[in-house]
């Protein structure tokens, strides 16, 4: 008999009052036990439109049903055919808005937690030293592919098990693209993602770091001196945008990006004397922005040991874009919102040094392009908030050295990459996929790309 209960099975997690304090994993993940309760709230729909709302069309009844049967092997043999990196996806996946979304069980209570048994189901695998080698005979074609992000990734495991011979260019010292050194590690232990990356390797993908393609490598020498077919750009949005208010030079100011790359990849949170970079300590630190990488940020801030930690939004509570997990979390550890509230300028000290965020109350009128309703100054509202770090976290966009040195590569006036629904370019037998074509958004929504970009070369290759 199906598990007809409303909601579904919890997930235990660290008290926020302790986690708040260090970077091991919030969320502990489902017992055997816990997951097949779970898993016997699926209806195993015939038309199962929770596979519809899967950006990489996971077969999500069918690994469930596995679940139930304890068939863990068979789980994970279905679920990794369909996405190379399930234990990353299972983590940092916007269910809620893709497959959960589309759950039948969500009509008269909570969806079923397909994140949760994705995760436990790849935790299993790993923990027992499983992995799905099992990929076609080798065809003798070269592919490469430009950045080890998700978009890389899962389009190098998709043509990996196509029998194509596929190396990662990758411009950091370490594979992961945003994975490392974007997501922290509360939130996606990098010991997952190295594994992930290792077992791709164990199915015949190199992976080549420090190589910045467009500046030690163009694509054009990688097609016509090193005998690559067909090339994939899956280089991501690196590049930060910034609030442009006066006061962003000073000492104390880091991009999120910078911020995080500090403390996930060159592991600032180990402290200064144990990382290969320090980021200032802090006391009081004001984020700028309402996504996910700004409650990161934030969280990351209050980890790092700063008492206050605020998350600076024009908007309100409402809009704010980051899942609602993440604010869930964030507002848990302390973190303190201050809505409807906007930076104006960032004030320095004698020394050079940030102390003041100066800021303007909003409210909010009808709504903009965005279809969100546009913020507009309160007259006379003006505040400080007194502050030694400000992060602004206002999105990224696709560094430009990948277009600048590919000539006949469209790119829009955002400097996205120009591409089909089938990942294909403007230049013949290149495609691309991810944030070097959409702008930010999401690892799945990036997985989703390089695996439909990794179909197009197979059929591309296949016709030349």
């Amino acid at each position: 008999m199906p598990n007809m209960s409303l909601t579904k099975v919890k997930m235990a997690e660290q008290e926020p009052n302790v986690r708040n304090a260090n970077f091991l994993e919030v969320a502990q993940g489902y017992t055997l036990e816990q997951a097949k309760e779970e898993a016997e709230r699926c209806l195993n729909c015939k038309n199962a439109m929770c596979v519809q709302g899967c950006p990489v069309n996971v077969p999500i009844p069918e690994f469930i049903a596995k679940i139930r049967e304890e068939d863990l092997a068979g789980a994970y043999k279905i679920l990794s055919n369909a996405n190379a990196l399930p234990a990353v996806s299972g983590r940092v996946c916007p269910q809620e808005t893709q497959c959960e979304s589309k759950c039948i069980r969500g009509i008269k209570g909570e969806p079923v937690a397909i994140g949760r048994l994705e995760r436990f189901v790849a935790d299993w695998a790993r923990e027992n030293g499983i992995v799905n080698l099992d990929c076609a005979e080798a065809n003798g074609h070269k592919v490469a592919v430009i950045g080890s992000g998700p978009a890389g990734l899962t389009c190098a495991g998709e043509l990996a098990r196509k029998g194509y011979d596929v190396t990662v260019f990758e411009a950091l010292h370490v594979a992961g693209g945003v994975l490392s050194y974007g997501i922290p590690e509360f939130r996606l232990p990098k010991e997952i993602v190295n594994k992930e990356v290792e077992n791709l390797v164990k199915m015949g993908v190199k992976i080549e770091t420090n190589m910045v393609i467009g500046k030690v490598l163009s694509i054009d020498e990688l097609i016509e001196e090193m005998g690559f077919e067909a090339v994939f750009i899956g280089s991501g949005a690196g590049l930060p945008m910034f609030a442009q208010i006066p006061g962003e030079s000073l000492c104390g100011v880091y991009s999120a990006n910078e911020y995080l790359t500090r403390i996930n990849l060159m592991k600032a949170f180990r402290g200064a004397d144990n990382c290969d970079t320090p980021v200032l300590e802090s006391q009081s630190v004001a984020v700028i922005g309402g996504g996910n990488v700004a409650m990161d940020a934030a969280r990351c801030a209050k980890r790092m040991g700063a008492k206050e930690v605020h998350i600076v939004y024009r908007r309100g509570e409402a809009e704010l874009p980051a899942r609602k997990e993440e604010v869930h979390h964030a507002m848990e550890e302390g973190i303190i919102f201050d809505f409807l509230t906007a930076p104006v300028s960032i004030e320095g000290d004698e020394k050079g040094r940030a102390c003041k965020l100066h800021c303007v109350k909003m409210e909010l009128g009808e709504p903009d392009a965005s279809g969100r309703r546009r913020p507009i100054p309160v007259e006379g509202s003006d505040f400080a908030i007194e502050v030694d770090t400000v992060i602004p976290s206002l999105g990224t966009s696709p560094n430009p050295l990948i277009r600048s040195t590919t000539p006949g590569l469209d790119t829009n006036k955002k400097g996205c990459i120009v591409t089909g629904e089938d990942g294909s370019t403007s230049r013949a037998a290149v495609f691309a996929g991810g944030d070097a074509s959409t702008g930010a958004a999401t690892v799945i929504l990036a997985m989703g790309a390089g695996k439909t970009a990794a179909a197009s070369i197979d059929e591309y290759l296949k016709n030349k």
